[in-house]
């Protein structure tokens, strides 16, 4: 009963340090803490804009229900006050738990679940409260460690709280996820957070505690680290398994790049599907119906110089490439890795007809909005091949000061084609892209074609795919001046998609998409590529 009034008046009687000392390690440990604290909820944001998408959306469920559990755990921490060391003590073991174990079982429940919103919110909830705990308890325990003012204190806790966190922000993006990755490194931040709580309340507060206390300390500090490093050491084995269930049984190639994860599937070209952050990017299925709706529209004119953003798989370059009068081809993209693995992966360097080989083509390791901002000179076709404008990383590529700037590198006469997303699934984001391209300068004629697969361009293919609903993709003509009419090239190369029947089921899904007031979409005819 004294050393708890004792630990809520302040002083610094059975310390086994200095009161300088341990005032430093408190603060050591405050450090720690808030870095560790603020990887989570980096790790939980990253995930769940990764398994879940729309990550405006999850990042704003993540953390307003975590500063809301915050605020829940600061008012339940009072109740520890009185043994503060042993309670700061099994709140950081629990943390530690939770917090490193948070990817795995949000992966987990997507691969095996098919949903990992529920985990998600959990998760955060569970993380806000101990976080939130944390700050009462260590203002209790520095005032047992050194005499000195509330305020003061409390400057103290918060800027070691908020230095703690900067270097926490800036650990994850540089060191944690480029070194480990996202589970390996949140189960690291686990194990260092559990190392740091145990060490501080075992060491500088050992004499606060009873020896039932000190046991039962070092036993949770101990199992939770042990579960941690069993949890790393099988780490590889569990991403292997999750993959199989995400993607089937044919993953091929699985890295995270610095920019993404890069799946690759499929034994042969025929089979391949290249998945970038979980979202299918390439079915050799037919992709081909995707690329030649994509190209063969805008080479109808002048086409020497040709600018492709994006299309690092070098499908969009294997078509313009099949003209002869082409005479360069630049490819800006975002991720090295991806063009790496088109060149060297035999399946898609097959599927890409070995287009980095041909020396007419030119590739840039760039983001497309800055590259743009240089002058490159002019060229006569600009193919947008980008990521899904429905997901929130790639807005700005859909900006209206994005198409401006393209249209300034647009030579006279110059056309340019953009993915705009389904026009069927999505009409009011592919509408919002044509305003943006008619608001960057440029005449649009909007157009689409139908793809048996084009539904899963969205979330991974878990081996329903031949039964979804057919889908589309929706294309946006533009060029200065007049808006140019998709005709198909006089003399290039003949499309093989939308035969017969597609042609039909494309026309009546055309024909219900329009909207009021707004420009009829245009269906790709398979010879004509005449408006419907």
């Amino acid at each position: 009963m004294i050393d708890q009034q004792m630990s809520l008046r302040g002083g610094a009687a059975r310390l086994p340090v200095r009161p300088r000392t341990g005032r430093f390690l408190v603060l050591a440990a405050v450090f720690v803490c808030a870095a560790c604290g603020l990887v989570y909820e980096l790790e939980l944001v990253a995930l769940a804009s990764y398994l879940v998408g729309d990550s405006v959306t999850q990042a704003s469920v993540v953390l307003s229900v975590m500063v809301f559990a915050m605020g829940i755990g600061s008012l339940l921490a009072k109740r520890l006050r009185c043994r503060a060391a042993v309670g700061f003590g099994m709140i950081e073991a629990a943390l530690a738990l939770i917090g490193g174990s948070s990817a795995l079982v949000l992966y987990a429940s997507f691969a095996w679940l098919g949903d990992s919103q529920y985990a998600l919110v959990g998760f955060s909830l569970a993380i806000g409260v101990l976080i939130g705990a944390e700050i009462p308890l260590l203002m209790t325990l520095i005032q047992r460690v050194d005499r000195q003012d509330a305020g003061g204190a409390v400057a103290d806790l918060f800027a070691a709280d908020y230095v703690g966190a900067l270097v926490g922000g800036l650990a994850f993006p540089f060191l944690l996820l480029p070194m480990l990755g996202q589970l390996t490194g949140a189960l690291f931040t686990g194990a260092v957070n559990a190392a740091a709580g145990g060490a501080l309340v075992l060491w500088v507060f050992r004499r606060d505690l009873s020896p039932r206390s000190r046991w039962l300390l070092v036993l949770a500090n101990v199992s939770v680290i042990a579960v941690l490093a069993t949890a790393t050491a099988l780490v590889d084995d569990f991403e292997r398994a999750a993959r199989r269930a995400v993607y089937g049984d044919q993953v091929r190639v699985a890295v995270q790049t610095g920019v993404q994860e890069v799946v690759v599937t499929g034994a042969d070209r025929d089979s391949l599907g290249l998945y970038l952050d979980g979202r299918l990017r390439v079915s050799a299925r037919d992709e081909y119906r995707y690329h030649e709706a994509l190209v063969h529209p805008a080479m109808n004119g002048p086409r020497a110089r040709v600018l492709i953003l994006g299309g690092g798989d070098g499908l969009a370059a294997r078509e313009v490439l099949r003209y002869r009068d082409v005479r360069a081809v630049t490819v800006v993209e975002l991720d090295p890795a991806v063009t790496r693995l088109a060149r060297t992966d035999p399946a898609l360097s097959e599927l890409n007809g070995h287009a980095f080989q041909d020396p007419r083509l030119t590739v840039v390791g760039s983001d497309a909005f800055p590259w743009l901002r240089s002058d490159h000179g002019r060229y006569d076709v600009v193919i947008s091949d980008l990521p899904d404008p429905g997901i929130t990383a790639s807005t700005k590529l859909y900006s209206a000061e994005f198409y401006g700037l393209i249209a300034e590198a647009l030579a006279p006469g110059g056309r340019l084609v953009v993915h705009a997303g389904p026009l069927g699934a999505r009409p009011q984001t592919f509408w919002t892209v044509e305003a943006s391209v008619r608001a960057g300068g440029l005449a649009t004629r909007p157009y689409r074609v139908t793809g048996r697969y084009a539904g899963l361009t969205a979330s991974p293919d878990r081996g329903g795919g031949e039964d979804r609903e057919r889908e589309d993709w929706g294309f946006l003509l533009a060029a200065a001046g007049e808006a140019p009419r998709a005709a198909l090239v006089a003399g290039g190369p003949e499309p093989r998609s939308l035969r017969g029947r597609d042609l039909r089921e494309g026309a009546r899904a055309a024909a219900r998409s329009r909207l009021p007031g707004l420009l009829p979409s245009t269906l790709i005819h398979p010879r004509y590529w005449e408006d419907a």
